[in-house]
């Protein structure tokens, strides 16, 4: 039995949670309805990008994990990364918050097994 919401309920609860908390969530790439890889991308009111992912652990879990960070140098390159994993992945999903404290969002995002 597979006890995996399903992406795209987990994408409009995410999304209503952030919006309820008085910040803007946006998806940037839309992937397979039930089955698509979640990436979230976080603004923190002043602070660089993140990218968070679902990484496995050791236990079996899939916890989300900071896969990759804004370089203030040179921000584009955060941007263009996510327009090539949208490219190179079709089932992929994207969404973008803009909060303080993102990642407080993202922690709500953990699934038990």
């Amino acid at each position: 039995m597979n006890t995996r919401l399903p992406t795209h309920l987990e994408v409009t609860g995410l999304i209503r949670a952030v919006e309820a908390a008085g910040g803007f969530a946006t998806v940037l790439a839309k992937g397979e309805r039930d089955a698509g890889t979640l990436l979230i991308s976080t603004l923190g009111r002043g602070e660089q990008a993140r990218l968070y992912e679902r990484m496995p652990q050791l236990d079996g879990d899939r916890m989300f994990s900071v896969t990759r960070e804004q370089d203030p140098d040179n921000p584009m390159e955060f941007n263009e990364y996510l327009t090539k994993r949208s490219q190179l992945d079709p089932d992929i999903w994207i969404v973008e918050l803009d909060i303080a404290d993102p990642a407080r969002f993202v922690a709500l995002q953990h699934k038990p097994r």
